[in-house]
């Protein structure tokens, strides 16, 4: 595969699509982010990396620290589900409405409050973002990845929503640390900065079935599997329905306007656009993945 030419075809044919939506602004933070960029980078399960325009340039990867957390709690075995579902949400990320309904345990992990207890399982092994931290210096290879400190500090201070979320699992007994300990570990996670570049390496062990960069087994087949799975059903928001039959691969966003998709056995993308649609997906990521998946033929199905 010549994934120079390929990544510079996706980067012109997108190029329409770029600066269209509108960049998240209920985090002033990243509302002051320049709306034209655009990055997308390649990791193969090889080693390689490839990349096109802004994909060394780093930005705030928010939810996309949700398969992460996942991934290294999971780690320690597979208790969390008892606290968190697995099903689509077919609500806003940040809705209450379901855990009234559904006596405190999130639908899946991948809205605000299943993060928020899979930071709350995390931080039985320590701070749960220092933990990530450390695992995204040591898979990307870049010991500078760091947390945008403005940015955390932003939502710290626009984080009412989530803190409500906490409490109110927190009176169903599925928060079993003191909330603002957890809700701190949250804002941090969600604050880390990386390039496309990193988020790829990162996340290129999911392609590996569970293994790291270093050749050491982070999860088993059937943890990495299923995390997978979960990416596909509900990783971009309540669009998973429309991500799966553009794109076709498990993939995770992010109102930074970062989404990583995996294919399975062969590689981790990571493109990044901040400008996102209604539902909070970016409007060019989703589109340059969409001409990804038809340009190479690799999907899921």
């Amino acid at each position: 595969m010549d994934f120079a030419a390929l990544l510079d075809r996706i980067a012109d044919d997108v190029a329409p699509e770029i600066g269209r939506g509108a960049v998240a602004d209920y985090i002033p933070a990243l509302a002051r982010v320049e709306p034209r960029r655009f990055g997308m980078a390649v990791a193969e399960v090889d080693g390689g990396v490839h990349g096109v325009g802004d994909w060394e340039v780093p930005f705030s990867i928010q939810s996309m620290s949700k398969v992460f957390t996942l991934a290294l709690a999971l780690s320690h075995g597979d208790g969390l589900w008892a606290r968190v579902g697995r099903e689509p949400s077919g609500n806003p990320f940040n809705s209450l409405v379901q855990l009234e309904n559904e006596d405190g345990i999130p639908r899946n992990p991948f809205i605000n409050a299943g993060a928020l207890v899979v930071t709350d399982e995390l931080a039985h092994h320590g701070d749960a973002a220092e933990k990530l931290l450390r695992f995204f210096q040591e898979e990307s290879g870049r010991a500078g990845i760091g947390i945008d400190a403005e940015v955390a500090a932003s939502e710290a201070e626009n984080a009412d929503r989530n803190r409500a979320l906490a409490y109110f699992m927190a009176s169903y007994r599925n928060m079993l640390h003191p909330v603002p300990a957890v809700l701190d570990q949250y804002v941090r996670q969600c604050s880390i900065a990386m390039t496309c570049a990193d988020v790829a390496r990162s996340a290129v062990f999911l392609a590996r079935h569970g293994v790291r960069n270093d050749g050491t087994r982070l999860l088993g087949l059937s943890a990495a599997k299923r995390i997978n799975a979960v990416m596909l059903t509900c990783g971009t928001y309540d669009a998973a329905g429309e991500f799966a039959y553009r794109v076709g691969l498990p993939g995770k966003s992010g109102v930074g306007g970062g989404i990583v998709a995996i294919v399975p056995g062969r590689c981790a993308v990571c493109v990044w656009s901040p400008c996102l649609d209604a539902r909070g997906n970016s409007v060019a990521g989703v589109a340059a993945l969409d001409r990804f998946t038809t340009l190479t033929g690799w999907s899921i199905f």
